[in-house]
């Protein structure tokens, strides 16, 4: 389950991918793969700690 959570959350982040790099590029800063990489896996941790938040606050109002 949090491997298919994990997927549907990279497909949202890849989605937005472009956005983000053209916005970065804008600024005068290349990027590659590599370097986007680790952003990548610190929105994965941001978006299942945002998932688990939600998890627990809809169970607490239950």
């Amino acid at each position: 389950m949090d491997q298919e959570r994990n997927m549907r959350f990279m497909q949202i982040a890849m989605m937005h991918l472009p956005e983000a790099k053209q916005m970065i590029e804008q600024k005068g800063i290349e990027l590659t793969m590599e370097d986007i990489q680790p952003m990548l896996n610190l929105l994965m941790n941001v978006m299942n700690d945002a998932y688990e938040l939600g998890k627990s606050e809809a169970s607490e109002n239950e």
